[in-house]
Formats: structure tokens, C-alpha cells, sequence
């Protein structure tokens, strides 16, 4: 299931729904979302590992996953993948509402056979794309609130889109060579440094813009800016540090990895707190 990815994508479904009821949600609809979210991403983990077992095979860093070891069979993850898919989509029917219900599913299918069957072994642009699955449980989480969508739920969405690139690229420079055996073309597999530092950098800026966005529509306190900014520029330096030709490129982008999950947490606790003292 990937449990690790799956905490880090219910790090933002939580304060899209304290945002959605402009306060603290009922306990019952809260562990109901985060139940369900965990099991809808872990399928969705699920299938992605059946349909990569090859190529896992060929990663060190994917090389002890149950299905390479022999662990587990495609043929039981594929049913285990497919139970929890459905469990997830009754609980989000039963104790949450339609439109979270159906954003689910189609976070479910896009993130399988979107990301994992169409982009990912064909263009180095798969997780820009691809990543909008990632994005999902942020409309989730608003929607199991409120069954719509609004202006402020898209701004959260967007800033986990724009989120998403430099995360994984940071992630992908520090094991280029193992995409690289498993032929997929991530940005660092196929573009250059400075190619790939320019698109790192552009995302970050329109992630920053982006949540000065989503506090703003959402009438959070100035403080709440004034920290998010900060927040990006640390994001910010953190990139200054990538250069062409350092001989600690890679361990540079093990940081910038480790410091947007970092990003990540900080502005969602933010925007929490900002929320219950606004």
C-alpha cells in the first residue's frame, strides 16, 4: 500500500476539510475520510505495484518490494488491491457524500492507468501530469465536507500540483541511475541539470504563488502569508544549493526532498491553525 506516500497525501486531506467547514469537522466524518483515503491511495499503490513488479525488479530501490521478492502473487495483490478499492469507495458512499464518492474512484483510475500504464515509460513530463492523482485527496477531503467544490479547494489543489514536480525530481536525482535501468524516463533521466533545475524552480515558484492564493480566497490572517513565504524561501534556498558540477548534487536533492515533505506539513498545520483562530 505504500502506507509511507499514503501518509504524506492524507498530510493535506485534513486541513482542506477543517478549510471546507471553516472550523473543525465531527470526528465521525473525519476518521471516515481518513480511513477511506488510506485505503483508496493503498489500492491504488496496490495495482501500480502489480503492473511495475518487472521493473521494480531491475531498481535497488524497489528491489525488496513483496511482489519482486515473491512474497506476495500478482494475481493476490491484484485481488487485495481490488477488496480494498471497494471498501474504501463504501465507506466514502456510506459516510461521506457522492462527489467524494466519485472523486475517489477517479483518483483511483487515473493514478493506475493514467499515470502508472500511459505516462510514466513514455514521456519525462509522467509525474507533472501524472501527479494530479497525488492532488486528489485535497478534493476529497473538501467534498466530503461540503459535496461541492469551490474556488478555495481548486487553490489547494494546485498547490500540491505544483508541489509535486520538484518533490519527485529531488527524489528521481538521487536515483537516476535506477530509473535509468528500468527505462523510465524521469526529467533527471533524460534532461539535463540545468533543464531540470529551471523546471524545479519554476514549479516552486508557482507552488508559493499558488498558496498565497489559497489563503487569500480562504480569508486566512496576514501571519499565516508572512509564514508561508518564509516557508518558500527556505523552499527557495534549499535550490540555490543544486548546482552543475557540485560534487554533492545528489545529496543536495535528498534535501530538497526531505525539506518539501517538510513544505508540505508546515503550511498544512498552518493553514489549520490560521483556520481555528481566524
Amino acid at each position: 500500500m505504500k502506507l509511507r506516500v499514503v501518509e504524506l497525501l492524507l498530510v493535506s486531506t485534513l486541513p482542506a476539510m477543517v478549510l471546507a467547514e471553516k472550523g473543525l469537522p465531527s470526528f465521525g466524518l473525519t476518521l471516515a475520510t481518513i480511513v477511506a483515503g488510506t485505503l483508496a491511495a493503498g489500492s491504488a499503490n496496490a495495482f501500480n505495484m502489480v503492473i511495475e513488479s518487472d521493473l521494480d525488479k531491475l531498481m535497488e530501490r524497489t528491489s525488496k518490494r513483496p511482489l519482486v521478492t515473491g512474497l506476495i502473487t500478482k494475481s493476490h495483490a491484484t485481488v487485495f488491491a481490488t477488496i480494498i478499492g471497494l471498501v474504501s469507495l463504501t465507506l466514502f458512499w456510506v459516510f461521506t457524500t457522492e462527489l467524494a464518492t466519485l472523486l475517489a474512484l477517479i483518483a483511483i483510475v487515473f493514478y493506475v492507468l493514467v499515470y502508472t500504464m500511459a505516462l510514466k515509460q513514455r514521456t519525462s513530463q509522467n509525474i507533472v501530469w501524472g501527479g494530479a492523482a497525488g492532488c486528489m485527496p485535497v478534493l476529497i477531503g473538501w467534498a466530503a465536507v461540503t459535496n461541492s467544490l469551490s474556488l478555495t479547494a481548486w487553490a489547494f489543489f494546485f498547490v500540491i500540483f505544483f508541489w509535486t514536480p520538484p518533490h519527485f525530481w529531488a527524489l528521481a536525482i538521487k536515483y537516476k541511475d535506477d530509473y535509468a535501468l528500468a527505462g523510465t524516463p524521469m526529467l533527471p533521466v533524460v534532461a539535463t541539470k540545468s533543464n531540470v533545475r529551471r523546471q524545479m524552480w519554476l514549479h516552486t515558484i508557482l507552488m508559493i504563488s499558488s498558496s498565497v492564493a489559497l489563503i487569500s480566497l480562504a480569508s486566512l490572517p496576514i501571519w499565516s502569508v508572512a509564514v508561508t513565504i518564509l516557508l518558500g524561501v527556505v523552499f527557495a534556498i534549499q535550490l540555490l544549493q543544486l548546482k552543475d558540477g557540485s560534487p554533492d548534487y545528489a545529496k543536495v536533492a535528498g534535501k530538497i526532498f526531505q525539506w518539501s515533505i517538510t513544505y508540505l506539513s508546515l503550511f498544512s498545520v498552518a493553514l489549520v491553525i490560521a483556520q481555528l483562530l481566524s
